[in-house]
């Protein structure tokens, strides 16, 4: 006499779709069908999602709900999974504990590192230093593939390697993140102003590449939730890259600097916000090409119900 096979209980498929997802929820329930067309519809829905961008309400700050996203996933995974609970066996070999773990592990946990590595890895922005083109709540996708591959390519500087592999050549104009030399900890977003060999200095709020004025001209008035009053100015680069910067105030410590020597193989970096950002101009200094994370390239989000549609494409002008 053999004992039938029981359909798992509503509390375990709960518990394993909770942290493992919908995919790993239907593996534990017996239905391998369903968990591979879960997990395609999933992952096509958020690329999707993220590759038109999710809508914002005007007005209405959404960073403490945004917390809480994984929470709501993990409920909505267990809603989704545990009706079907009673429908099928765990009779097969990937029902079991072990084959569900590593599994779910290698589709979703690893599969994501490997896309953050290599493809996109999605930042937010902390601060306002780089208004207008990016502002506190934003959330953008930075290409890891632009420059190649190096040591902080992969999460928490995993990736062993000195130097840089299938290096691509990071252009003025370009929006970055990178570490820099002083503090290896921490992501920093700004844009490159000097190449290596370039001369860089401010002269009277004005910037100077190798000797000649960069074309400025104020374009309006600026205001934000971290900045009541700024001068709105359109920078354009030798290159013909232009892009908003803005002005807080006259003769501030960052407008007047020494003339600064690009070395080889690294790059000057600047935020928008000229009078309110930690950059190449201060302890920060010149950025080396191996400490670049990637090119930011692509807006899909603001937590605090700021429009982005007109600056998805990071770089174009910006105005308001």
């Amino acid at each position: 006499m053999t004992n039938e096979l029981k359909s798992r209980s509503k509390w375990s498929t709960t518990l394993v779709s909770m942290f493992g997802g919908p995919f790993a929820g239907f593996l534990w329930i017996g239905s391998g069908k369903w968990a591979v067309i879960s997990l395609v519809a999933i992952s096509a829905a958020g690329f999707a999602i993220c590759y038109v961008g999710f809508p914002v309400l005007p007005g209405v700050d959404l960073a403490t709900p945004a917390s809480l996203f994984s929470i709501v996933v993990a409920v909505l995974s267990a809603a989704l999974v545990v009706p079907f609970a009673g429908r099928f066996k765990p009779g097969r070999w990937y029902s079991h504990g072990a084959s569900v773990l590593v599994l779910a592990f290698v589709t979703s946990y690893l599969a994501a590192f490997v896309i953050r590595s290599s493809l996109f890895q999605p930042f937010s922005m902390p601060s306002g230093s780089m208004e207008p083109t990016l502002e506190l709540g934003d959330y953008f996708f930075v290409s890891k593939a632009a420059y190649g591959y190096g040591r902080y390519s992969a999460p928490f500087g995993l990736l062993p390697i000195e130097g840089r592999i299938w290096g691509g050549v990071p252009k003025r104009g370009d929006v970055v993140v990178f570490r820099s030399q002083n503090n290896s900890d921490i992501d920093y977003v700004k844009r490159i102003i000097g190449l290596p060999g370039d001369r860089i200095q401010m002269i009277g709020g004005l910037l100077h590449i190798n000797g000649i004025a960069v074309k400025l001209e104020n374009i309006g008035e600026y205001s934000s939730e971290e900045v009541q009053s700024a001068k709105l100015q359109r920078e354009t680069l030798p290159e013909g890259i232009s892009y908003s910067v803005i002005d807080l105030s006259d003769n501030s410590v960052g407008d007047n600097t020494r003339e600064f020597l690009v070395p080889a193989g690294e790059y000057f970096m600047l935020g928008e916000n000229r009078d309110n950002s930690n950059d190449s101009r201060f302890q920060m200094g010149t950025v080396p090409y191996e400490n670049l994370v990637g090119k930011a390239v692509r807006l899909y989000w603001n937590s605090r119900g700021i429009d982005y549609s007109s600056r998805q494409t990071l770089g174009s002008p910006v105005s308001k």
